[in-house]
């Protein structure tokens, strides 16, 4: 099978929703597989948030052919933002996203009358890491107070985490910390390089690449300090996921497969599996850092989102600033697939 990655992007938030133009070509990744599609299998197009090593169990299924067993021809594209990849399901140009959840709450309180719902879950903790410029082994999170640290979008899942965190440590991540958040996801590492920043928020490979560069080094996981958060789930519009029922518990299917791959096998077997996903890394990297998300228990294995998952996300959008009112969780979730 072949998977093609081609990232899109679109500008705007609410208005994007409701005014799609001509998307943006972004970047273009081709990853190889084991031969072409069969013309009997479905296509089902996938817009993922970013294109992480952190979603090893999807690549699992992918490379490993469950898709396929399932009867899919599975599409991937990257949005570079929940915001993008939300919008490329309202506007038609995806049937199903890979991102925070928050985006489906936005949308929602937006009015949208064909709204986002998730049916499923894939990871469980934040998955960025703070990179500090110095190899500081009793990094405290007190020592973020006055530096400049690259952050995320302003409403993003990773920057509202973030801030979850540096809130639990007493500090005011708009008065104690000199936040950079004018620079898109995907160049932030870049960014930092290039001599942007005493700290960056970055997710993996990122954060792993830079450290390999001798640019700077991992201190902290937002993940380890956030505690279990509904991280990225898949979510469709309500009218896809009424039409596709049976094709969307394929999709689940085939997740979970890849979930109880990366369960049971360990970080160097799944990594030679992954491996042709991100072909600029080397494989022993992409082993350390699915170690790493393992260690922190990152993946869900299952993809069932709770309703106590969904209460502590509006709770951390609340707290944010960022909701401007509680939706219901029967609305928003399903767990329709997960359950068979």
């Amino acid at each position: 099978m072949k998977h093609n990655l081609t990232g899109r992007t679109k500008t705007g938030w609410t208005a994007t929703f409701l005014l799609v133009g001509a998307a943006v070509l972004a970047a273009a990744v081709s990853l190889s597989g084991c031969g072409s599609p069969k013309s009997n299998l479905k296509t089902l197009r996938l817009n993922e948030v970013a294109h992480s090593i952190f979603y090893a169990p999807q690549y699992v299924a992918m490379e490993l052919g469950y898709f396929e067993d399932e009867g899919i021809n599975l599409e991937v594209t990257t949005g570079f933002g929940a915001d993008k990849s939300a919008t490329a399901v309202i506007s038609g140009d995806a049937d199903i996203a890979l991102m925070g959840p928050e985006a489906t709450i936005y949308q929602y309180n937006e009015g949208n009358e064909n709204y986002l719902v998730n049916f499923g879950q894939l990871t469980q903790r934040a998955g960025n890491f703070v990179v500090s410029r110095t190899n500081d082994a009793d990094f405290r999170w007190e020592d973020l107070i006055g530096k400049e640290v690259i952050g995320g979008r302003p409403g993003g899942m990773p920057e509202m985490v973030f801030e979850y965190v540096l809130k639990k440590h007493n500090i005011d991540p708009q008065k104690d910390v000199n936040l950079v958040q004018n620079i898109d996801f995907a160049n932030t590492s870049g960014a930092f390089v290039g001599g942007t920043g005493d700290y960056t928020v970055e997710f993996e490979p990122s954060a792993t690449l830079i450290e390999e560069e001798g640019a700077g080094y991992v201190v902290a996981s937002v993940g380890t300090e956030s505690g279990y958060v509904p991280y990225t789930a898949y979510s469709t519009t309500k009218t896809f996921l009424s039409k596709n029922k049976e094709l969307l518990q394929s999709f689940i299917n085939a997740i979970e497969k890849g979930q109880k791959y990366v369960e049971k096998h360990t970080a160097a077997e799944v990594a030679e599996i992954i491996a042709p996903q991100f072909k600029e890394t080397n494989e022993k990297t992409i082993a350390k850092i699915i170690d790493r998300y393992a260690e922190q228990d990152s993946f869900k294995t299952n993809t069932c989102f709770e309703e106590d998952s969904f209460t502590l996300i509006q709770d951390i959008l609340e707290e944010a600033g960022e909701l401007s009112q509680r939706v219901p969780y029967q609305d928003l979730v399903t767990t329709e697939f997960s359950s068979k």
